[in-house]
């Protein structure tokens, strides 16, 4: 890297990339608590939570809005037997993000979860800058020695399973059946409730005959504005995989982080 500014450049990138993926895909971030403390008429969901978590994998498809920031679409399929595993294609698609992203000549990036790390993979001009190496690493146990908040990061990364979100529900005490709907041609069930996290955030999710999770939406306040997220799972049982990048083309967020800071 050639430069202080070009340095810090990178940085501001791969942070920004780091928040694209927790929003993209993540349930909400509330306390996950003890399903223990749920209302007795929310029992269904347990089933829902157990049926959803031995599926193993799915389709995802979403799309995030977060006020004047950003708004993104996201596709592909996670797996979650023995951590995080899979592949997504995030596409930017407005706020200021997008418009940064833009400049480096990225509209959309291809985000790989292993257990122990994720992966971003961006354009030519983010690697002009970045020595060459177009693929962005965040290892999991590195962005948790960093501090709460890298360590949340951290968390949102790994916690993209879709019954974690059930299970967050069943903890609120604060959820109640909606009612019968259907859901992209298939019969579900509605449930409502609400989470305590960094803001209180209102989530439906839509249920299907076989205790699986179909449908979710999010919805919320940031410090840009309202946050709504929707998300459709699918093919549950899928195949999934997702190769690790070479290391020669792959830059180190903390390495990234250490070079901006050497510079004072």
């Amino acid at each position: 890297m050639r430069s202080t500014t070009a340095r810090r450049t990178v940085v501001s990138v791969a942070v920004t990339v780091a928040l694209a993926c927790v929003t993209a895909c993540t349930p909400s971030s509330g306390s996950p608590g003890s399903a223990d403390s749920a209302d007795p008429s929310a029992a269904p969901l347990r089933s829902v939570e157990r049926a959803t978590g031995r599926a193993g994998s799915a389709r995802v498809e979403s799309t995030t809005v977060m006020g004047t920031e950003l708004s993104l679409g996201a596709v592909g399929a996670l797996g979650w037997r023995d951590g995080i595993t899979g592949t997504l294609t995030i596409t930017y698609t407005g706020g200021t993000t997008a418009e940064t992203m833009r400049g480096l000549g990225t509209t959309a990036m291809e985000a790989r979860y292993l257990p122990d790390a994720y992966y971003a993979r961006m354009g030519d001009a983010f690697a002009d800058r970045a020595g060459g190496r177009h693929w962005i690493r965040y290892v999991y146990a590195d962005l948790e020695g960093l501090g709460s908040g890298a360590a949340g990061l951290a968390e949102g990364m790994r916690d993209t399973a879709p019954h974690q979100v059930v299970k967050r529900l069943l903890a609120s005490g604060d959820v109640r059946r909606v009612g019968d709907e259907e859901t992209r041609g298939r019969r579900t069930t509605h449930w409502r409730g609400t989470l305590d996290g960094a803001a209180r955030q209102t989530v439906d999710i839509w249920v299907d005959d076989r205790d699986l999770l179909v449908k979710k939406v999010e919805r919320g306040r940031t410090e840009t504005g309202e946050l709504t997220q929707t998300a459709y799972y699918s093919d549950y049982g899928v195949a999934v995989s997702a190769k690790r990048p070479p290391a020669a083309d792959t830059a180190d967020f903390t390495e990234l982080l250490g070079q901006a800071r050497g510079d004072g």
